[in-house]
């Protein structure tokens, strides 16, 4: 039987396919550094002519959106919690409170240029209390006014002597109040003489229907439909427009709170030979800051202020206030 010698062409034909291997092995190597230069050489020209590389695909944590919790809170860059409403103030850097453009001494005014009084002391300390800076709306041209401003999103607060209503409170809410005052009446000495007919005053008041000016678009506008719903009433622009009318004997009684009302006379003591002060004792006006509907942990915020400030208010410590 002859013999097969095999060994030569086995070891033929594993030289061939290593060599194979080799060459595609260099073949791949060299493709792989020619796509590398290629790269670097794209990189470069790109470089060289001024353009910027890509941008990574992840986003800069700078774009990135405030991460939120499951409870609502925003948690800030310094790593805190806030309530929505606080990261919006803080972000802003500033508190925005409406106020009444016309000066409300010694609540707000403008005094050598300087914006100051007790409202204006509130809404510097809440400020202060959040770490920013506060900005005054004094775009509103009645009461009525400051209260759009907040309803309509323009402000984060109302501070402006504004008074606690039931209308109000349908559409923004109110902390807890900062100052209580009485209503009151002031009357026309000659005027009320004529209206009471020898009867005692309380009598009088008690079923009132003589005339009787208000501030229009003021709490009192809405206090007097309630309170004295005989009287006839009318509304003046301004609170010095009623009182010129009271003096002229237009109207028998203006109606306000009994601040502005004992004002009157600690300003002219000569004023009491015509006029007369009526406080009703029974009937408050609460005075308050106003706060949107949508921001209830502002609301708690103001409440928890309000309680802690040591600076209370009366009506003695407002009339005091006025000497300044």
């Amino acid at each position: 039987m002859p013999t097969l010698h095999t060994s030569g062409h086995t070891s033929h034909r594993r030289h061939v396919a290593a060599r194979s291997l080799r060459g595609l092995a260099g073949r791949i190597a060299a493709a792989a550094l020619a796509m590398s230069f290629g790269l670097f050489g794209a990189a470069s020209a790109a470089h060289a002519a001024g353009k910027p590389a890509p941008a990574p695909a992840v986003a800069s944590p700078a774009s990135a959106p405030p991460a939120v919790t499951p409870t609502g809170l925003v948690r800030m860059p310094d790593g805190r919690l806030l309530a929505p409403e606080f990261a919006r103030i803080v972000n802003r850097g500033e508190l925005v409170v409406a106020m009444l453009g016309v000066d409300q001494p010694p609540f707000f005014e403008t005094r050598n240029g300087r914006l100051q009084g007790v409202d204006v002391d509130l809404a510097d300390e809440l400020a202060a209390k959040l770490g920013v800076k506060v900005r005054f709306d004094r775009d509103a041209k009645t009461f009525d006014d400051v209260v759009s401003l907040l309803a309509n999103g323009e402000a984060d607060l109302a501070i402006s002597k504004l008074s606690r209503t039931l209308a109000r409170a349908e559409i923004i809410s109110f902390s807890t109040p900062y100052v209580r005052l009485h209503r009151a009446l002031l009357l026309n000495r000659i005027n009320f003489a004529q209206v009471a007919h020898g009867r005692p005053a309380p009598e009088v008041i008690r079923s009132y229907d003589s005339t009787i000016g208000v501030v229009m678009n003021s709490s009192y506008s809405q206090y007097v439909q309630t309170n004295f719903p005989n009287a006839k009433v009318k509304a003046y622009p301004s609170w010095d427009a009623l009182l010129a009318g009271l003096d002229k004997g237009e109207v028998t009684a203006a109606y306000r709170d009994e601040f502005e009302v004992k004002h009157v006379l600690k300003s002219d003591p000569t004023a009491s030979l015509k006029l007369r002060v009526v406080t009703l004792d029974d009937l408050d006006d609460p005075i308050a800051i106003g706060v949107n509907v949508s921001t209830p942990a502002l609301l708690s915020f103001v409440n928890q202020f309000l309680a802690e400030r040591s600076n209370k208010l009366d009506v003695k410590t407002l009339l005091q206030a006025t000497d300044n």
